[in-house]
């Protein structure tokens, strides 16, 4: 973003649905510059269609290194220079007890929330650092602070992400550059759930029952106030659950 130029360029990942879709259309709304990246490119060319030219979809899988490298390397020069990176693709697989849980499933959420975070972060600081500004918001989750039964590798992942977060504010002291953690609760209309269940709908649907949780618009409604603050504010962490989600009691096992 250049100084004569009010437009931010945000580059989003996971943009094809849920977060990542809503957090893409709010920024278009406003007439940012929105690089929509993610797996499914026809869903991010639907996107594209329905928010215009500013928004441009990029093919991108974040686990595959050399993909995130090549990708940040190649962006057209109108999208070039990232003001904001979301760092929002990631994903829960399974709920079972550790000592029953799929190895695969848990290097699947490591590779997807944690090193795919990282190579894309990693890629894309340069610049913000070279040019003095820009702001990095990472995709968190209560999960990351309160365990729950088969929270397990999910919830440890987005610790790291919190922590990250943190530690990245401890880097960047000094060059403009912002760093925040969004850290949702409950939230319904994603894939969230099913993607957990394995595609299991109704299983997915049961979550959400009698429920009014968080939507994927009140998350990009939250990314955008983060980022639109004055450049002497920073955001460390936001925490958000729906009214209807609280804080559960110790287990206790009796004998």
């Amino acid at each position: 973003m250049s100084s004569t130029d009010p437009r931010k360029t945000v580059f989003v990942t996971g943009a094809s649905s849920g977060f990542g879709a809503a957090i893409a259309r709010r920024f278009a709304a406003d007439g940012h510059r929105v690089i929509a990246a993610a797996r499914r490119i026809e869903k991010l060319d639907d996107l594209a269609a329905q928010l215009g030219p500013a928004v441009l979809p990029v093919a991108l899988d974040v686990r595959d290194d050399a993909a995130v490298v090549e990708t940040m390397a190649n962006l057209p020069s109108d999208f070039a220079a990232v003001d904001v990176l979301v760092n929002n693709a990631g994903l829960a697989l399974g709920l079972g007890p550790a000592q029953e849980a799929d190895l695969d499933q848990w290097e699947q959420m490591i590779a997807t929330n944690c090193t795919g975070l990282v190579r894309c972060t990693r890629a894309l600081l340069p610049g913000m650092v070279e040019r003095g500004t820009g702001h990095v918001v990472n995709l968190g989750s209560v999960a990351g602070t309160y365990p729950y039964p088969g929270g397990n590798v999910y919830g440890a992942t987005k610790a790291f992400v919190h922590q990250f977060s943190l530690n990245l504010r401890s880097d960047l002291h000094g060059t403009g550059v912002r760093v925040t953690s969004v850290e949702p609760g409950l939230c319904g209309g994603t894939e969230f759930s099913v993607v957990r269940f394995g595609g299991d709908q109704e299983k997915a649907a049961n979550v959400y029952d009698g429920v009014q949780p968080l939507t994927p618009e009140d998350i990009a409604e939250t990314v955008h106030w983060a980022t639109s603050q004055p450049r002497h504010v920073n955001v460390n962490a936001i925490e958000l659950m729906p009214v209807a989600q609280s804080f559960a009691p110790f287990q206790i096992h009796r004998e």
